[in-house]
Parts: C-alpha cells; sequence; structure tokens
C-alpha cells in the first residue's frame, strides 16, 4: 500500500518535506498547496504531484495524510478541518501561539480520533537519538542535570519575528521537547532571561535574541537551555547529559570528520551552517516514521500533547522575564 500525502505550503520547510516523502519508502506526494503559485509549480515541476486548494486537499478521497507547514496562525484551524476530514495529519510546530486555543483543537483531534504528529525534529536526529539511548540504558545513572545549547548563524527577518510569537515559541520551544524528552520527568517550574544583545530592531518588535531558562521538576532534576541568534563559527547544537553514574554528550556536527594537527595546532572543518544541513537526516527519519505511524496505526512518538507542553513551557517562559520569577507550569496549562 502506498500512502497518497499532501503539503500545504511550498516554502523552504515545505520542500524539504518533499524531498523526505520521495525518498520514503510506500509514500507519494500527491498533491501541494500554496498561495504563490509559483512556489507550488517548482514542487510539482520537481515531483509530478497535483496543484490543489486547502478545501480539495481535505475533500479529496485519494488523500491518506496530509503535512501542514503554514504560517503559525493557520495551523489549528487546519488541524480541526483535516481531523475532521479523517486525515492523518502532521503539522510544524507549534499548533498556535495561544495555549488555550491548543487545547481546543486537541479536544477536537481526540474527539475525530485522528492521528497528529508534531514536526520536533531534534528527536529523530541520530546523535540526540544515540543521547537518549545511552540514558535508557543506564550508562549515566539517574539524570540529575541537562544542558542544552542552541544558537543560530543569525536571526530571522523581522516579519517573521513578529508572526511566530518570539524566540521561546519559535526556537526555544525545540529544546523545551528535547528536555522534556531527555529528563523523563515533566517540568514543573521555568525561570527565564532575555536580553537583546544582537539586534535593537529585535527589541522594539518586543523579542529577544539572547536568553537563558532553567527548568526543574518535581523531583529536583534540572535543565539549563542557552540560546543566542548570532554566532559567528556556525550553527552550534550540543547537549549533555549529567547523571548519578557518568556523563553523555552530543557534540557539533560538522562539514567534514577530519581534524588535521601540525605546529600550528589542531584544526578542523566548520560547523555545518543552520539547521537544513544539520538536521536533514532527522527530517527524513521524522516522515518516514510518520507513516509508519499511519500504516501500522501505532501512536506516533510526538503528539499533539508534547505540542501543547512545550508551548506550555515557552509561554512560562514569557511569563518569567516579564514578571522575574520562577513560574510553575501548572499556572499556564489551567
Amino acid at each position: 500500500m502506498t500512502l497518497r500525502l499532501a503539503i500545504l505550503g511550498a516554502g523552504r520547510i515545505g520542500q524539504v518535506h518533499a524531498r523526505a516523502i520521495a525518498e520514503t519508502q510506500g509514500a507519494e506526494l500527491a498533491a501541494i498547496f500554496d498561495p504563490m503559485p509559483e512556489a507550488a509549480k517548482a514542487v510539482q515541476d520537481k515531483y509530478g504531484c497535483d496543484i490543489r486548494s486547502v478545501e480539495a486537499i481535505a475533500e479529496a478521497s485519494d488523500i491518506d495524510a496530509v503535512l501542514i507547514c503554514t504560517p503559525t496562525d493557520l495551523h489549528a484551524d487546519q488541524i480541526e478541518l483535516f481531523a475532521r476530514a479523517g486525515k492523518a495529519i502532521f503539522c510544524e510546530k507549534p499548533i498556535d501561539l495561544s495555549v488555550p486555543r491548543v487545547q481546543a483543537c486537541l479536544k477536537v483531534v481526540e474527539e475525530e480520533n485522528a492521528v497528529l504528529m508534531i514536526g520536533f525534529n531534534r528527536r529523530f536526529d541520530s546523535d540526540f537519538r544515540a543521547l537518549r539511548a545511552a540514558i535508557d540504558a543506564g550508562q549515566v545513572g539517574s539524570v540529575e542535570m541537562l544542558t542544552i545549547t542552541s544558537r543560530d548563524p543569525n536571526p530571522p527577518p523581522l516579519d517573521y519575528i513578529e508572526r511566530t510569537g518570539g524566540i521561546f515559541r519559535d526556537m526555544t520551544i525545540h529544546d523545551f521537547d528535547v528536555a522534556r524528552w531527555m529528563l523523563g520527568e515533566e517540568v514543573e517550574t521555568v525561570m527565564a532571561q532575555g536580553a537583546v544583545m544582537v539586534d535593537e530592531a529585535i527589541g522594539k518588535a518586543s523579542d529577544f535574541d539572547s536568553v537563558n531558562v532553567l527548568l526543574k521538576t518535581a523531583s529536583g532534576r534540572q535543565a539549563v537551555i542557552t540560546n543566542s541568534r548570532r554566532t559567528t563559527y556556525g550553527y552550534d547544537q550540543r547537549i549533555e547529559v549529567h547523571g548519578s553514574e557518568g556523563m553523555a554528550f552530543a557534540e557539533n556536527s560538522h562539514e567534514a570528520r577530519v581534524q588535521v594537527a601540525n605546529a600550528k595546532g589542531y584544526t578542523r572543518p566548520p560547523l555545518l551552517n543552520f539547521f537544513m544541513d544539520r538536521y536533514t537526516e532527522a527530517y527524513a527519519r521524522e516522515i518516514a516514521t510518520f507513516v509508519e505511524a499511519i500504516t501500522t496505526g501505532t501512536t506516533p512518538p510526538t503528539t499533539g500533547q508534547d505540542g501543547l507542553l512545550a508551548l506550555a513551557l515557552a509561554e512560562a517562559a514569557n511569563i518569567s522575564v516579564a514578571e522575574g520569577r520562577a513560574v510553575k507550569v501548572a499556572e499556564v496549562l489551567g
């Protein structure tokens, strides 16, 4: 059986997923939608799919699943539309910028018994998966502390920042999901600090470009997340797990694994430039996992509930910065 999928949004991430579908056994890209005709046509020319409207995709009997890669403010409505249409759904994070709106959306998903997977691609990275496997195997003992470093080479355009809800909801949300996954316990309190160190225009847009977050679980496990919108040396992605019996860490990925040692010292190639390069394999595995979940009837590994809880941590971080205090996640979830 070949699953026929449609993509809403032919932008950068939509194109990544189109390639992943083409490389996934048992999957076929059947349709693309984008409000920009030339963007949709580019995907059609490359993969041979139809160009259809959102409504036509929802009504189509020959579409099994849809990937939502549209702007954030459309996600919740489109999830509900396709849940009611009986389609399996993959949606890029976040589901919405509002916790109550996400809760209402997930209620519809539950009522319709729909398959919903959220695009937290870092869980599918081979290094991060190996790190989690080391935790599961007891190699570091009981997890006590987690350190996540995630720094982008450059900030996104201002119009993007204004539409995506700020750094905590857009960038740190990936790290919130990874922290929950690695800690193995739900976060109880969030303490955050934010500053504008890269571009004053980001501050004028009511956002930050440099943040640190401290998460704490009920048992005392802690995670520190550090984010920046600027690096001079490439896409900085590192994780360290400290436990009762040892430590494990995932290093950055470089353009090559070769190091040169001579009288000038040790040198190695630059880091990969950005997420499109760093997580290429992870995106492919993510879509293959979505297809497998549909065909086997299993629950996807990144569910709507994961999307809700990561957003709740982001909202708690925003409140923490604004009010200068530790915020309990229960306050946000209601």
